[in-house]
């Protein structure tokens, strides 16, 4: 998915149109985790750009998006984009050190 989301819409209340552009990136992500895992894959990954405009947006971590998406609306801004595209994500195995310290919160 990449798209520009305008959150200033004539007619339109800001708030409706900004729970809207949430609900459809949260529903292109369940989407895309549904397809089938290809073999060798632990889970679907995503990488995320974000900005106010295709040419400033800069790599953010998935779990951020909704964060700085509230964090434009609340400054005023009028849109914002984001790209987002699945990739294959492989589970990496923890040290033993970082286990027990774990274990021990």
């Amino acid at each position: 998915m990449k798209k520009t989301f305008q959150l200033t819409i004539e007619g339109k209340n800001r708030d409706r149109v900004l729970e809207a552009t949430k609900h459809e990136i949260r529903q292109y992500v369940k989407r895309e985790r549904r397809k089938a895992l290809p073999e060798g894959v632990d889970f679907w990954d995503f990488d995320c750009k974000f900005g106010t405009s295709a040419d400033n947006a800069q790599d953010v971590h998935f779990a951020t998006l909704t964060a700085l998406i509230d964090a434009v609306a609340k400054e005023e801004g009028e849109k914002f984009y984001v790209e987002l595209l699945a990739k294959p994500g492989h589970r990496t195995s923890r040290s033993p050190a970082e286990a027990s310290d774990d274990d021990m919160l």
